[in-house]
């Protein structure tokens, strides 16, 4: 959420629904001080791959309603915002500890049903949550982020 906060505080507190790259950039960089132009950089590249900002021509554009987010008084993004989170990875885990076996272990079962069951043409994205199904793990809240993941790996 505090990604989705950051992305969305020039939109909201400069009152837009679009900006230059360069006007996000002063904002960011110069305006709050809140990183510098290179990380600025990587917030943008990273908030266009996750589907949060559309860019057309050096304009960009909230991909998500923004009037629905708050930006809390005095609010400052952490180091947090730029780690990249591997959806995969984060359900391997969780299955290993429902389930009390270990990471290799999922990861092992997941390699089987790619390779057996489906003759190596399913992505591991896939393959997770067939395997979080069978053993009555939740996914749902990582289905959007999986069906993401999935899509750039094609």
């Amino acid at each position: 959420m505090t990604f989705q906060i950051t992305v969305a505080a020039p939109f909201r507190h400069l009152r837009k629904t679009e900006m230059k790259k360069n006007e996000l950039v002063y904002y960011y960089a110069l305006d709050r001080k809140w990183m510098s132009n290179e990380q600025v950089h990587l917030l943008l590249k990273n908030a266009e791959e996750e589907g949060l900002l559309l860019q057309d021509k050096g304009v960009y554009r909230p991909n998500f309603d923004i009037s629905g987010i708050t930006i809390p008084i005095g609010f400052k993004p952490t180091s947090a915002i730029f780690e990249r989170k591997d959806p995969v990875q984060e359900m391997i885990g969780r299955i290993a500890h429902a389930t009390k076996k270990q990471d290799t272990d999922i990861v092992a079962e997941m390699n089987k049903l790619i390779r057996e069951g489906f003759d190596g043409n399913l992505l591991p994205e896939a393959a997770i949550a067939i395997i979080a199904q069978r053993h009555n793990v939740p996914f749902k809240d990582k289905l959007e982020e999986l069906t993401i993941r999935l899509k750039k790996n094609r």
